[in-house]
Parts: C-alpha cells; sequence; structure tokens
C-alpha cells in the first residue's frame, strides 16, 4: 500500500515493462485483502475446500502465484484435469484448480473431492461464478460444493482501480499523467475486464493516429 501513495504522489508515471505475478506487483484494497488473509493464514483454515470467485482479470491467478511460491503446491486448469492428474497430486498437500466452468469432466473432479478428504490435502478453486452457483450434472458433486469456503474478489475501489490502470500501462510501456488517470478512475467502469480492455483500446488508438494518448483520446475511448 505504500507504493501505491507513493506512485499516486507522483505528477508524471513512468514505467518498466515487466509482465508478472510477483507479490509485489499485487496490489492489496479493501476489494480483495480478506482473501490474502486467508490465504496467509493457511493451514488453520475452516475447511479443506477454497473457492476464489472473481471476475476475469480481477487477480485470481496472481493470488494463487503468490499463495504456491509461499506454501508451494501444484495447479491445474480445471477444464484439462484428467486421470493422470489424479495420480500427479498424491505427493502434494496443496492443489489448485483454475478457471473452473460447467465444461469439465464432473467424475474426476469428484473424484479430486474425495482425495482431498480421505488425505486430509486442501483445495484451492478459482471460477468466475461461486462454485455453488455452477449448475453441475453430477448430484454428488453439486452436494459437495457446500463443503466449500467461499470467498469473492470485490469490484475495484478507487485505490485498487487506480493501481490496476497503473498495471495495465506499465505493461504495455505507457506514461500517463497523473490528472488523466484520474480522469479515468472517474468514469470508467468498476469492471477488471473493462479497464483491461479501455488500456487496450486507448493504446490501439494512439498507435493509430499516431500520437501520444491524451485527455482528446480518452474521452474519446470512454465514449464521451
Amino acid at each position: 500500500m505504500n507504493n501505491l501513495r507513493l506512485i499516486r504522489d507522483q505528477k508524471i508515471i513512468k514505467f518498466e515493462y515487466d509482465q508478472n505475478f510477483k507479490k509485489d506487483d499485487f496490489y492489496i484494497s479493501s476489494s480483495n485483502q480478506h482473501i490474502i488473509k486467508i490465504l496467509n493464514n493457511w493451514p488453520k483454515w475452516e475447511k479443506n475446500f477454497l473457492n476464489i470467485s472473481g471476475d476475469k482479470y480481477s487477480g485470481k491467478t496472481h493470488l494463487i502465484n503468490i499463495f504456491l511460491e509461499k506454501f508451494k503446491g501444484i495447479k491445474f486448469e480445471a477444464n484439462l484435469f484428467n486421470n493422470k492428474n489424479l495420480e500427479e497430486i498424491k505427493i502434494h498437500q496443496n492443489i489448485i484448480l483454475e478457471n473452473l466452468t460447467k465444461n469439465i469432466d464432473e467424475k474426476f473432479i469428484y473424484s479430486l473431492l474425495n482425495i482431498i478428504d480421505q488425505d486430509n490435502k486442501y483445495l484451492i478453486v478459482t471460477s468466475t461464478e461461486p462454485i455453488v452457483e455452477i449448475e453441475f450434472d453430477l448430484n454428488d458433486l453439486k452436494s459437495r460444493t457446500n463443503n466449500f469456503l467461499l470467498q469473492s474478489i470485490k469490484k475495484p475501489d478507487d485505490n485498487l482501480l487506480f493501481a490496476l490502470i497503473l498495471k495495465n500501462l506499465s505493461d504495455r510501456q505507457i506514461s500517463l499523467e497523473k490528472k488523466l488517470i484520474n480522469y479515468i478512475v472517474k468514469r470508467i467502469d468498476r469492471s477488471y475486464g473493462k479497464i483491461f480492455d479501455f488500456i487496450y483500446k486507448i493504446d490501439e488508438m494512439s498507435l493509430k493516429k499516431k500520437k501520444s494518448i491524451d485527455l482528446k483520446i480518452i474521452r474519446e475511448a470512454l465514449g464521451e
């Protein structure tokens, strides 16, 4: 948070390109601090099953990578999870399933939940909607979702919105005046995906117009 305050006090924001998911590159705010607290409290959890839900680009993968860096484990894409993976998890205490949707092999996921229970392991599942709201066909799997501790990433507050805009600008090696970033913060939709799309849009407009991003480009991108 101190880094965030220092950044906001600067007049001109300049960046080095560094697209990563490191701990120092993650911004803690009221939108996500409750999840950080739970992850840092491992293994003293109320349950062995944790579901982190949130919009695309809300930081779920970033949180997972920070957790794995500290506590170790193995992660899989949920829609690719298979019988071979059930063997691979045996030597790991922490198992991560990312991007869970209805489009999975439900029998393998159900088997995974049983192994977590039997061997006293820990499972973190990320998804865009809470796992209890996913309409699985397998009733046994549906009922087991009630065993999860549910945590959702909230919409970004002003500080996080500012930081996310900075991060997306940084990834594209774009420099903007602080007053322009504040202008965006006050007007952009509080959606993680919309932030990503907006920075992409003003970057593309800047390239096409062959000029630096200014208030005119920003207002045009906002539809003003």
